[in-house]
């Protein structure tokens, strides 16, 4: 799908999953993220000589089996409980990687949905914050509008560089745009 395209080119661009790597795939439905994630952070094993990754995916929507990856489908993310499932799949592994690829159902009401995707950008967020291994990435789906820079603003806190980038797969006329967070730092700098 159209979404696996853009993962693959900021991944290629930007090196964002490494074998070894633990990743959390947010809204991972249908799954081609999480796919890539499996691939790239080599949790299938496929190449013998590289360390071992873990990917986790989490979707409001059931999220079909995807091998070598732990999903939690029919799971809402802004959920404690949900949140809590994931850090227990992980055991005492931090994460290397956030993707969030998550966006509220449109309500056709501008405001509103805007403030509904920056509700789930601040959850994902958090807890990539509280997750997140040092030197980590974040990379978040966005829709433009005014909250954006202070919700830029809020990351660069706790990453080196944060910067919004438009994959070629996003349609030219989407209001869809991805923050690209690098260099997790901390709570404490």
């Amino acid at each position: 799908c159209r979404s696996a395209f853009k993962l693959l080119e900021l991944d290629q661009k930007y090196g964002l999953i490494k074998p070894g790597y633990t990743v959390i795939d947010c809204g991972a439905a249908p799954g081609s993220w999480t796919q890539i994630a499996v691939k790239h952070s080599n949790a299938d094993g496929s190449m013998p000589s590289k360390p071992k990754g873990t990917v986790v995916g989490v979707d409001l929507l059931q999220i079909y089996p995807v091998e070598h990856a732990i999903l939690f489908g029919n799971s809402d993310f802004l959920r404690k409980e949900t949140q809590d499932k994931i850090r227990s799949s992980l055991g005492d592994r931090r994460v290397d990687c956030v993707l969030s690829d998550m966006a509220p159902n449109a309500t056709g009401v501008r405001s509103l949905d805007q403030e509904n995707i920056t509700t789930l950008c601040y959850s994902v967020l958090r807890f990539a914050i509280l997750m997140s291994t040092p030197n980590a990435s974040l990379l978040m789906k966005v829709w433009d509008n005014g909250d954006v820079p202070k919700l830029e603003k809020s990351i660069l806190e706790y990453y080196q560089t944060v910067k919004r980038v438009k994959p070629r797969a996003s349609r030219d006329d989407s209001a869809e745009n991805f923050i690209l967070a690098r260099g997790f730092v901390g709570i404490e700098r």
